[in-house]
């Protein structure tokens, strides 16, 4: 799986107080490489990867998001999942003194390798996105050479 390497980047306000460098180190002892920012206060949604023999799986949790809200592109061999959601109210209620809207924007960047990128699938069912990436079939490098 060393083909995939997702990436975040959070545009909301990570938390605050004497915690946060608390969990900062705990994110970075258990990191594989400290260079790829990954940090637990800055997540965005959650993905999980799965390695098949001819095939990736990315599971990505959206409750709440339609599909007009999602974005997938591939650029420079990188999957982007981009989130944009703005919460609707109802404007037939009267007599507001204060009301406030949530508006969300994550994205999540996934390098891929060996991978099929004119055969890729995504779905979106009951708030998980599936995106399916094939393999490349890997052809053996080795060959016999004749002599003359």
């Amino acid at each position: 799986m060393a083909g995939l390497i997702p990436f975040n980047r959070n545009t909301g306000l990570a938390r605050s107080g004497d915690y946060g460098t608390f969990y900062n180190m705990l994110d970075d002892f258990f990191s594989d490489n400290f260079s790829l920012g990954r940090n637990l206060l800055k997540d965005t949604f959650k993905i999980d990867i799965e390695e098949t023999e001819k095939s990736y799986k990315i599971e990505a949790e959206l409750a709440g998001i339609k599909k007009e809200e999602v974005d997938l592109n591939i650029d420079d061999d990188c999957l982007s999942i981009t989130i944009n959601h703005v919460e609707k109210s109802d404007a037939n209620e009267k007599n507001y003194i204060h009301k406030e809207r949530k508006s969300t924007s994550m994205s999540r960047r996934i390098k891929l390798s060996n991978a099929q990128l004119d055969k890729i699938t995504a779905k979106l069912e009951d708030g998980v996105l599936s995106v399916v990436i094939p393999k490349k079939d890997n052809e053996s490098k080795s060959r016999k050479i004749n002599i003359e």
